[in-house]
This record gives C-alpha cells, sequence and structure tokens, in this order.
C-alpha cells in the first residue's frame, strides 16, 4: 500500500519568543492598557528587536515600544553595564558547554552509570541549562544597552530559591510573569479554582517548550509541588516556613526537586527520565564509579556555584566594580580571553529550539 507523505515543517527560530510579545500587545490593547499604535514600523521594531529575539527575555509592548519612540541615545554608564553583562554571559555559557559532556554522559550512556556520575550529569545538566539560557539573556540584556535600551532581568539566583514558587520569581521572569497576567489571572488567579488554575498554567508552560510528554510531565511535576507548597503554606497545622531556621532545609528541598525537574526536561523519554531517577537514587544494580567521577562531580559543583557567585557580584557589586576603571577593564579582557581560551564548540544556545 502506498505510504502517506511526510510533511516537514521548518518554524523560524525563536517563534515563541516572538509570538508571546506580540500577544502581549494584542491583549493589552483590548484590555485597554495601552493605546494601539499607528503604523507597523515601530511595531515590527520592537517585535523583531535582535538584541534577544531568538530566546529572550520575552519583552512586553509597553517595555520596548515607548523607548524605540523616544529614540534613546546610549550612555557611558549603561555601555559599562553592558559590556559587564555581555561579558558574564559569554563566561556563563562557556561554562555552560563545558558541563555538556558530564550532562551527556548520564542522559544519553548506552549503559549504566553509577550513582555519583549519575548525580554529577543531572547537576551538570541543572548548570548547563543554566549557564547556556542566563548567559544568552545577560549578552541581550547588554547588548541593548549599549545600543540605549533597556530590558528586563530574566534571571534572579534561582538556585538559591527556597520554595518552587519563590524558583519561579527567580526563573525565566519573563516567561513566569507572562503566564501569570495573561493565563494565570484570565482564568481567576487566587479568586477561583486556584489550585486547578495552577496546573493548566504549568501545563501550558511546560508545552511552550515542546510537544513531547517530556514537557508535559515537567510541567506538570512544577504545578504540582506549587500546588503543594501553597498547600502547606495554608495548612493550619504547619509551623511557620518562614522562620529562619527552616531556610536551609527548604533551599535543600526544592534545589532536590527542582533537579527532578530537570531529569524529565533533559530526557528524552519517560521511561529515561524514570531511568535516570532510579540511578539518582541506586534503586538499579549500576557499575562502580570511575576513578575520576569525584573530580567531575566536584568540578560540576564548582561550576554550577561559580555562576550563582558570579551573578551576586553583578546583581550587587556592579556598580562598585563599574566605578574602578583599573579593575574593571582587565577583568573584562581576561573574563573573554579565559572563554576564547578553554570554551569548547557549541552547536547552539539550548533555549533556540523553543
Amino acid at each position: 500500500m502506498p505510504s502517506l507523505p511526510t510533511l516537514s515543517w521548518i518554524l523560524p527560530v525563536g517563534i515563541s519568543f516572538y509570538t508571546f510579545q506580540s500577544m502581549s500587545y494584542t491583549i493589552d490593547v483590548y484590555r485597554g492598557h495601552m493605546e494601539p499604535r499607528k503604523g507597523l514600523v515601530a511595531f515590527t521594531t520592537a517585535l523583531s528587536f535582535f538584541p534577544q529575539l531568538v530566546a529572550g527575555p520575552i519583552l512586553r509592548a509597553n517595555q520596548i515600544l515607548p523607548q524605540i519612540h523616544e529614540l534613546r541615545l546610549p550612555t557611558w554608564d549603561g555601555a559599562k553595564h553592558g559590556f559587564l553583562l555581555i561579558t558574564a554571559g559569554l563566561i556563563k555559557k562557556t561554562g555552560a558547554d563545558l558541563l555538556a559532556g558530564p550532562a551527556g554522559a548520564a542522559f544519553d550512556a548506552s549503559q549504566p552509570v553509577s550513582v555519583m556520575e549519575t548525580w554529577a550529569g543531572v547537576l551538570a545538566f541543572a548548570g548547563q541549562i543554566y549557564g547556556d539560557f542566563s548567559g544568552y539573556s545577560d549578552m541581550a540584556i547588554g547588548i541593548a544597552l549599549v545600543l540605549g535600551y533597556q530590558i528586563p532581568l530574566n534571571f534572579r539566583l534561582p538556585y538559591i530559591a527556597t520554595s518552587p514558587v519563590d524558583f519561579w520569581r527567580r526563573w525565566h521572569i519573563s516567561l513566569s510573569t507572562w503566564l501569570r497576567d495573561y493565563l494565570y489571572i484570565p482564568l481567576g488567579g487566587n479568586r477561583t479554582g486556584h489550585k486547578r488554575n495552577i496546573m493548566i498554567t504549568m501545563l501550558l508552560g511546560g508545552l511552550w517548550h515542546g510537544a513531547a510528554w517530556t514537557f508535559v510531565a515537567w510541567g506538570a511535576f512544577h504545578g504540582i509541588i506549587i500546588t503543594v507548597t501553597h498547600a502547606l503554606r495554608e495548612a493550619t497545622w504547619m509551623p511557620d516556613t518562614s522562620a529562619r531556621r527552616y531556610g536551609v532545609a527548604g533551599w535543600a528541598l526544592t534545589f532536590y526537586l527542582v533537579l527532578l525537574g530537570w531529569v524529565l526536561f533533559r530526557a528524552t523519554s519517560i521511561d529515561s527520565a524514570l531511568a535516570v531517577m532510579a540511578n539518582m537514587h541506586g534503586l538499579a544494580a549500576l557499575p562502580p564509579a570511575d576513578p575520576l567521577a569525584p573530580l567531575i562531580l566536584t568540578l560540576t559543583l564548582v561550576g554550577v556555584m561559580g555562576m550563582h557567585l558570579m551573578d551576586y557580584v553583578v546583581l550587587t557589586r556592579s556598580e562598585t566594580l563599574e566605578r574602578a576603571s583599573w579593575l574593571f577593564w582587565p577583568l573584562l579582557v581576561i573574563g573573554q580571553a579565559a572563554c576564547l581560551l578553554i570554551g569548547e564548540p557549541s552547536t547552539e544556545f539550548i533555549y533556540f529550539q523553543f
């Protein structure tokens, strides 16, 4: 019997990002939150603003259109901060590429690997996706500043979050706030069907990343842990979870849950994800660890913590650093030179596919 032809669709790079951006304009005009713009030049310029076009942050019309109408000129202070962000982004992207090896060893291995190597791989992917995506966001924000434009922060030290709710206030902020304002709140928000609305929002957030069961499971998993977090906070029998003594425990549990979520995100199938989770917890017959496994695990942890430490400095000490020109410019040159010397060839940014 003749078989039906298979259609191969080629989608433009970054389609999900500028689709959300154009939707925000349409929805805000419909709601009366902003006036419609006459002519297509300013709108298409905002929609095709190249620094963040292919991987975010997701810009809303009211964040970029007024700046395009003003035709802002770059400032020296803005450009210096932009150069700092570009360098930080390059360093994080370089680190992410170096972490791809241990991540692939755990997720793509044809044979089972040890518990330690599995944990190293899962931690490596957590660092890889963070360094890759937040590195791109930093570079996009930095390039925009050099051009005289300001676009919003997209990451705020997500791996120090002390709850799943806190994590989503820090991770891919432009997406989480978009889903909150244009999906969660219109569904009823906290007023009606609170838990149902969270699950719908997170499921659609998972589908936004791709039409695969692993992404659906990832979104459902985060919807469940966010719902449980809210339920525990509302429970009268629970102690005060905001007390300082719960900070470390809250962070450890949150980071563990986030890592489980990344297993679902990275795995090629649900069965593969469950196998990696079983390996993490020693629930399968596994070979002994490679002699280099402790070193790889240690270097992976150093890489993930180093990215966050650098982000902390950029977020809290950038003004002081930028005023010390004798230190600022040499650090930028050394950082960019290090990226050229130790960087590994990379195919693309992870979020180019979404």
